[in-house]
């Protein structure tokens, strides 16, 4: 049992529902690698927003602002600079608080780099903060504790079994799944799901999500409940297009932003999927050096620092992945004409970015048939990327920096034009915080 835990029996109510999932939690922690040395992903303390959060009220340095749960909630959201146009909605029951969830009662989700809440009206906050090395950490928030009192972050680990198992890359991951949700919300399962990433065609985006946004004729899964026939599922797309606001699919009263932003939805899908390919590659990484030095201690060897044979393949392997994930290979085309989004988020997005001298960022949208200006993901400035494992960083570095100087024509990466290569290698050697030095002597020799 963690500390501070209780036992089964004495869990609020608002946990009630982890108490049924433990059952299952405790089969994926037996064949899940990120539970075994060298992670230890359940029995290793994190190093995270949450716990800090938690840390920095006892010790009085913050107060969250109490009163009603979005008054909390939206303290919660500021302290962590989680602007509140980031909202998105979600009213399929794919949650721990599914009796709270409906096409009627959506569930909000806000976001930034490193950082996601969760809040079913009514009950407790969901909570996902990013750990250096973990990856990230799942909590339930109770808003409803005394003022003299700190928030609490209780860790669920239950919630890995959605977030660390059939629906995430064999790591703890954030997920962003499209359903064909029935007309109470709950996941017609006959119909399966898609985990969606960058590379999901449009169409099978947002099944169980609320949209509001311009995207032409091209349509989505967003906005309508799906109808079982027999075997057949129907549902009304052309219902669900092009919506400005939310107003005649339910109330909106309750919710203080009425908006479930077509543009944050998808930078939130790119987000949640080069998350977890991080996440994967590091663990892996870690594992297969930690596989490499103890058989060299069990053959009595030198312990050799530098990755070699198989630890040195899947190394390369992971870093190849990390560098497509960034460079956003195979991601699906936006419909003809583009997509038209709220200009609040994207002015909320864009206002932390680090820019180079002549004001360009990695944060750049262009939404005509792609989603950023330049092709190589923010999530370079994440955590987790700011602490892969040395010998992977250094290769993933490598890579990323040679697959901007390839121009061979038919290369992996000949969708990123040369101009569009230049302008990410110079972003990347200024803003960049390790960026290596001989990026910049490169740039200043041509």
């Amino acid at each position: 049992m963690k500390p501070n835990q209780p036992p089964v029996s004495t869990l609020p109510p608002w946990l009630a529902l982890c108490a049924l999932c433990l059952g299952g939690w405790a089969t994926l922690r037996a064949e899940n690698e990120y539970e075994n040395a060298p992670i230890r992903y359940s029995d290793t303390p994190p190093h995270d927003a949450a716990q800090k959060l938690e840390k920095d009220q006892e010790a009085g340095k913050v107060k969250i602002p109490r009163g009603s749960a979005w008054t909390t909630l939206y303290g919660i959201l500021k302290h962590w600079n989680i602007p509140q146009e980031s909202q998105v909605m979600v009213f399929s029951k794919t949650s721990k608080q599914n009796d709270r969830i409906s096409p009627a009662t959506p569930r909000v989700i806000y976001f930034t780099d490193n950082a996601y809440v969760g809040y079913s009206v009514g009950g407790v906050f969901e909570v996902s903060t990013v750990d250096p090395v973990l990856g990230p950490i799942f909590y339930l928030c109770d808003p409803n504790v005394p003022e003299n009192e700190p928030i609490r972050f209780q860790r669920d680990q239950s919630c890995l079994s959605c977030h660390g198992g059939p629906f995430s890359p064999e790591v703890p991951g954030v997920i962003v799944r499209s359903v064909f949700p029935g007309p109470e919300g709950h996941p017609i399962m006959s119909q399966g799901s898609t985990v969606v990433d960058t590379t999901t065609p449009f169409a099978d985006r947002w099944g169980g999500w609320y949209v509001t946004g311009r995207h032409g004729s091209t349509l989505h899964r967003g906005n309508v409940t799906a109808k079982e026939e027999g075997e057949k599922v129907t549902m009304n797309f052309e219902a669900g297009a092009n919506m400005k606001t939310l107003d005649k699919l339910f109330d909106t009263e309750p919710y203080p932003q009425k908006t479930s932003d077509i543009v944050a939805l998808m930078v939130l899908e790119h987000q949640t999927s080069t998350q977890n390919i991080l996440t994967k590659a590091n663990h892996a990484s870690l594992r297969a050096m930690y596989m490499q030095q103890s058989l060299q201690r069990e053959l009595g060897e030198k312990v050799e620092n530098e990755p070699t044979g198989t630890a040195r393949r899947i190394i390369d392997h992971c870093a190849e992945d990390v560098v497509d994930a960034l460079l956003f290979k195979d991601e699906a085309e936006l419909p003809q004409g583009g997509i038209e989004g709220d200009a609040a988020f994207q002015e909320a997005f864009t206002k932390r970015a680090p820019q180079t001298k002549e004001g360009r960022s990695l944060k750049d949208f262009q939404l005509l048939n792609r989603l950023f200006k330049y092709r190589c993901s923010y999530m370079v400035y994440s955590i987790t990327f700011k602490n892969l494992m040395p010998q992977l960083k250094q290769t993933v570095l490598a890579g990323l920096w040679k697959a901007l100087d390839d121009k061979e024509a038919g290369g992996r990466y000949s969708y990123l034009g040369g101009s569009e290569r230049k302008n990410i290698k110079h972003i990347l050697a200024e803003t960049l915080e390790d960026a290596p030095a001989s990026w910049k002597q490169d740039l200043a020799a041509r």
